[in-house]
Formats: structure tokens, sequence, C-alpha cells
């Protein structure tokens, strides 16, 4: 399996080439339906996500939703 080099929440990770970013959330352990990303500075709306193709070079911040009250 063919790697690429990201950065995840500020540190350097690697992924397998071609995900989309769903793919790489679930590949990480994430639930898609609990985190925010931003990508590359941007913060990316959840109805791009399905078309937004995992890049080497790419930088993400994941944060993980968390209810309480």
């Amino acid at each position: 399996m063919t790697k690429c080099q990201i950065w995840l929440n500020g540190e350097k990770s690697s992924c397998p080439v071609g995900l989309k970013l769903p793919e790489l959330l679930q590949w990480l352990g994430y639930k898609p339906q609990l985190v925010v990303v931003e990508y590359n500075e941007e913060l990316l709306i959840r109805s791009c996500w399905a078309d937004q193709l995992i890049k080497a070079g790419d930088r993400l911040e994941v944060v993980t939703i968390v209810g309480g009250g």
C-alpha cells in the first residue's frame, strides 16, 4: 500500500494514497459525524467532504465535538 505524508493536528502523519476525507477520518478512527475539519487552514463544510481528495502535504486539524450539559 502506497502512503503519503500529511500533517494531522500539527504533527506529521501518513495515510494511504487516494483517500477522500470521510475515508481518511474513518481510517484514523474518527466518527465523521462527530468532528469538524479544518483543511489547509480553511474550515471545510461537511457537504464538500465526499469530494475532497487527500494529497501529500495537506494540513488537517480535526476537532471532536463533545456533548455535555
